[in-house]
């Protein structure tokens, strides 16, 4: 998998919506696109659970030190 950002990740994905959505692509070239986008929301979802285990992590730790 690919070291991009999630907001790059993102970026390149709305592009690829707005390419599909104007109709003029090529079946073979929109099956390209799909892949691609695929592969970015992989990219994007990877991102979020990291970020998503982070604040956890974070939470864990301010509600152990909120008990002492």
């Amino acid at each position: 998998m690919e070291n991009i950002s999630y907001e790059e990740a993102s970026k390149e994905l709305n592009n690829i919506i707005e390419k599909l959505e104007e109709d003029k692509v090529t079946l073979s070239n929109a099956v390209e696109l799909f892949e691609r986008g695929q592969e970015l929301i992989k990219i994007c979802y990877k991102s979020l659970d990291n970020a998503k285990g982070k604040l956890t992590q974070i939470k864990e730790t301010n509600d152990s030190l909120e008990e002492e």
